[in-house]
């Protein structure tokens, strides 16, 4: 079954989803920071790299055009 949303939970939604993904790409960093093995700091590096580009995409739906093009 579909719920139907507003626009005002729509947004709400998508702020929890942006928090979410910086509090994430915070715990992946960090995970990065005290791994004991190079590989593992490399998937580490590579989630939060994943994590950044959502957060990215989320700020551009929040704030069309403020950010900034190419990183």
């Amino acid at each position: 079954m579909t719920d139907v949303v507003d626009s005002d939970e729509l947004l709400r939604r998508i702020q929890r989803g942006r928090a979410w993904a910086v509090r994430e790409e915070s715990a992946w960093r960090q995970r990065g920071a005290e791994a004991a093995e190079p590989d593992q700091a490399r998937e580490a590096a590579a989630r939060a790299l994943a994590f950044q580009a959502v957060i990215g995409v989320l700020d551009e739906i929040l704030n069309p055009g403020k950010h900034a093009e190419g990183g």
